[in-house]
């Protein structure tokens, strides 16, 4: 029953990755953190988020934001994953999970709080270092960089073809750190690898579906069904990690 829930958080997230250009780590990390833990989720998604994000990244480069922006908000997130990745490999698997409920929370809250905030290009092109190191973080610590990378790039209001290309360019050069320093601590492994591969065969599988219905189907739809279900997670890791850590405490 495991298997197949996490074959299924991965399938959605890859519908959700086609229609509005990102959705597997956003969707598959807390699933895979609530079904196994947190370092299983990051180590079996990275060669997804890699490859997935390099054939979006090339089918939409040429609207993606200009190259002054990619590069800090690209290299903030490479710098962010490294000291992310290093976090993921010392904490406990409590603080962890509390650290990716948290960080699901955190996104559902500014999406839902804030869904009119527009942030101005000259405001943004200013915190682009500082918003691609948070979400470099929280991507190499809990697997999850949307509180940080995708909040920013939607309060820009940009169009959907925009915000795929320059989504995807930051995924890749991110990954590209993560997969190597999660290497290093030992977190990765050719067992974890096989299961990435795995995982990316599924997402291809689900992406096209997800092309098709986002230029047919309302963004609000793909918004609502992602917040629902990413706080149906969220309450679950935070349940079972406190009420796990005191039972075990008692």
């Amino acid at each position: 029953m495991t298997i197949i829930l996490a074959v299924l958080a991965i399938l959605l997230g890859g519908v959700m990755k086609g229609a509005i250009g990102a959705g597997v780590p956003v969707i598959a990390a807390p699933a895979l953190t609530m079904l196994f833990n947190v370092q299983t989720a990051v180590a079996i998604l990275v060669v997804p988020n890699l490859l997935s994000n390099v054939w979006q990244a090339w089918a939409f480069r040429e609207q993606a934001l200009p190259r002054r922006f990619l590069v800090l908000f690209a290299g903030g997130g490479m710098l962010g994953v490294a000291v992310g990745t290093w976090l993921l490999s010392i904490l406990p698997q409590e603080t962890l999970s509390l650290m990716v409920a948290l960080a699901v929370l955190a996104y559902i809250g500014l999406r839902i709080s804030r869904p009119g905030w527009t942030l101005a290009r000259s405001t943004a092109d200013k915190l682009s270092g500082a918003a691609g190191v948070a979400g470099g973080f929280l991507q190499g610590a809990t697997g999850i960089s949307a509180p940080a990378s995708i909040t920013f790039l939607n309060a820009m209001k940009l169009p959907r073809e925009a915000f795929i290309g320059t989504i995807s360019i930051f995924f890749v050069t991110m990954t590209a750190v993560q997969i190597p320093a999660l290497w290093g601590v030992g977190l990765l492994s050719l067992e974890m690898l096989a299961y990435g591969f795995g995982a990316l065969g599924l997402v291809f599988l689900s992406i096209p579906l997800g092309n098709w219905l986002g230029k047919r189907a309302s963004p609000k739809v793909f918004d609502m069904v992602m917040l629902l279900t990413l706080g149906a997670i969220a309450i679950k890791i935070l349940f079972e990690t406190i009420f796990g850590a005191a039972i075990n405490g008692a």
